[in-house]
């Protein structure tokens, strides 16, 4: 049992990253895209966050203090919040088809998307991610959880402001109609 607890996250996100390397790999071309530094706002503290969350142990045991007790349910629970996370991100992704790109673009006939998990929320692929990291936190049980997901949160959130800014300028009126009908992130909330 040792080993599910030790491996079954790592395979879930590995699998994830699979399928969205996979699908990565037939998109439009880009008629705009973000510069580098932009991106490096973004991706920095991504990935300190997935530092955060994959690495075993940190140095000197940082942040290694407990947030929640090492039980089965809080494995479990963390672990079925890891799956429909990034069962939604799938899920989102899929719609986009070959609209989806990694990094804020703007591409050849892009299409705004409403259907499916874009009705819940206008960001799902995030608001899935972030779902996931909440597990991978619960899972784990340590500050550094909750760390991860501060820098993730706050990461995402630059991302997301820069997408609706640029959404905004495509598609005018229907975009801001989009906005007044649904949430960002979580469904009739945030």
């Amino acid at each position: 049992m040792r080993h599910v607890y030790q491996y079954l996250i790592p395979a879930l996100w590995i699998a994830w990253s699979v399928y969205w390397w996979f699908s990565a790999q037939n998109v439009k071309a880009t008629l705009r895209h973000e510069p580098a530094w932009s991106r490096a706002a973004y991706m920095l503290p991504l990935a300190i966050a997935i530092a955060l969350l994959a690495l075993p142990s940190l140095p000197g045991d940082m942040l290694a203090g407990r947030l929640l007790p090492r039980r089965a349910e809080t494995f479990w629970t963390g672990t079925a919040l890891v799956a429909l996370g990034l069962a939604f991100s799938i899920w989102a992704r899929a719609l986009l088809g070959r609209n989806w790109s990694g990094t804020v673009t703007i591409k050849e006939d892009h299409e705004l998307i409403r259907a499916g998990p874009y009705r819940l929320v206008r960001h799902p692929i995030y608001a899935g991610l972030l779902l996931a990291i909440v597990g991978s936190a619960v899972a784990r049980g340590e500050w550094r959880g909750m760390i991860a997901f501060v820098l993730a949160a706050v990461a995402l959130w630059r991302k997301l402001r820069l997408e609706e800014r640029w959404l905004t300028e495509t598609f005018g009126t229907r975009y801001d109609e989009y906005r007044k009908q649904v949430r960002a992130l979580i469904p009739f909330v945030l």
